[in-house]
């Protein structure tokens, strides 16, 4: 330890016992100002010098948190510290007279305040002076610094929704005071967002400020006023996750009842199931959802996969009338053969077993049978009695009797399958349009969220 920390250590120890009696004094000066300050002064008026002159006020907002945003009742609640300045003119001094002291806190509710309230205040409460301290400079400027927790209304617009972006603006004037008497003004272009706390729903996107000068039909003269205007885009993975994959993945196994072969039996039910599944997720969503003339564009894509799935169950009903037409319907029309068993079938590539992709196969022509000729004779044999001609005759006419079932069988067999091989074709036919609307749909949904 070197001979002048030895002094610097000196020094100190004989300027302790002077420091007390210094703060004493600067505290003596501080009651001192503030006796003369508030002596004859009054916060009832405002401080300007010249009554015609207007009081400049400069207003910053810092949004700090959302708290809510009530969609239902269209409410936005909001922690924002909120800063006035002004000049008031009669709290002025020279800080050389008070020992250099230039600037004091005192309770803000001994000095004038402008009443700047929100405008578009959706609470039914009375506003609550904040006890917070201002800051009083020797100039006579006065910063006001108060946390307010407000609630706006805010017109809500879920036609987008989940991937909607909201505009809410706050607006800021005096209720009182028009514009000849107090100007407002905003600091900066926006207000600040260096200490918000980031929202799990809402991401900010700014805070643009906007000042306006309106007249309203009470009073003639002009009123000024600031709007922070609040945007905000909805963090919509929650809902694509929790409400929009579900219904996309439903959307597209409904079309996949066509697929099923009929004799399954589950045909109906697998678009019964799909369509109480989404009637479901349609209840939760109209939970969350408030009440708009607009309708989501989630709830649109709800309704249209609701119809669709409505739409096909239906056709799977007529299909599977086709497909269990019995033996004793009647053919397939010649229209819907060359149309529907040919051209399409081939296009589709519903073949028979056996039958090759792309071709069809021409339709049986079966041979009527003929009843035996009564004209002709027996054939040459040993037998040459009548009797024996009228056995043989008798068999001849159950053999023709036989064939006849027969074909009549083999015709019916075949008109229900050419019924059965049309409802394949239309399966096939309605499972490519139904599965591609599907896809359309969920595709141009989707594509919202990128």
């Amino acid at each position: 330890m070197g001979p002048g920390s030895h002094h610097l250590s000196l020094g100190l120890l004989l300027l302790l016992p002077l420091l007390p009696e210094c703060l004493g004094a600067e505290g003596r000066l501080a009651h001192k100002l503030f006796r003369d300050l508030f002596a004859n002064y009054t916060s009832a008026l405002r401080p300007v010098a010249d009554t015609e002159q207007a009081l400049n006020v400069t207003l910053e907002v810092t949004l700090s948190q959302i708290i809510d945003m009530d969609e239902r009742n269209q409410v936005l609640t909001l922690y924002l510290w909120i800063r006035q300045e002004w000049t008031d003119a009669y709290l002025r001094w020279d800080p050389d007279t008070y020992g250099g002291l230039d600037a004091i806190r005192i309770p803000s509710s001994l000095v004038w305040r402008p009443d700047i309230v929100l405008y578009n205040k959706a609470d039914a409460q009375a506003p609550a002076s904040a006890s917070t301290n201002v800051v009083l400079r020797h100039d006579g400027a006065v910063r006001w610094d108060s946390p307010a927790i407000t609630r706006s209304s805010c017109r809500v617009d879920v036609s987008a929704f989940p991937f909607d972006a909201q505009r809410c603006g706050l607006t800021f004037g005096s209720w009182t005071h028009g514009g000849h008497q107090l100007d407002v003004r905003p600091r900066g272009a926006a207000a600040s967002l260096a200490d918000f706390v980031e929202n799990v729903e809402w991401r900010v996107l700014g805070m643009p400020a906007r000042r306006r000068v309106l007249t309203y039909g009470c009073c003639s003269e002009p009123y000024p006023d600031v709007t922070f205007t609040l945007l905000l885009r909805r963090r919509a993975a929650a809902y694509v996750c929790n409400l929009l994959l579900p219904c996309v993945l439903i959307s597209l196994l409904a079309p996949l009842a066509f697929h099923l072969p009929a004799d399954s039996g589950e045909k109906v039910s697998l678009g019964v199931t799909v369509l109480l599944a989404l009637t479901v997720f349609q209840l939760i969503l109209a939970e969350s959802m408030p009440p708009a003339e607009s309708v989501p564009l989630i709830g649109k894509y709800y309704m249209a996969t609701m119809t669709m799935v409505t739409f096909s169950t239906a056709l799977t009903i007529l299909i599977m009338n086709l497909h269990y037409c019995g033996p004793s319907a009647r053919p397939v029309p010649a229209w819907a053969r060359a149309l529907l068993l040919g051209r399409l079938a081939r296009g589709l590539c519903v073949r028979e077993r056996g039958e090759p992709c792309g071709q069809s196969r021409p339709p049986e022509s079966l041979p009527s049978p003929q009843p035996p000729d009564r004209g002709t004779g027996p054939p040459a044999g040993p037998c040459h009695e009548p009797q024996c001609l009228c056995r043989q005759e008798a068999l001849l006419r159950h053999v023709a009797t036989i064939a006849n079932a027969f074909h009549s069988h083999r015709a019916a067999q075949r008109r229900h399958e050419d019924w059965k091989r049309l409802a394949r074709v239309m399966d096939r036919f309605f499972l490519g349009i139904f599965f591609s609307m599907a896809l359309v749909m969920s595709l141009l949904v989707l594509m919202q969220a990128l």
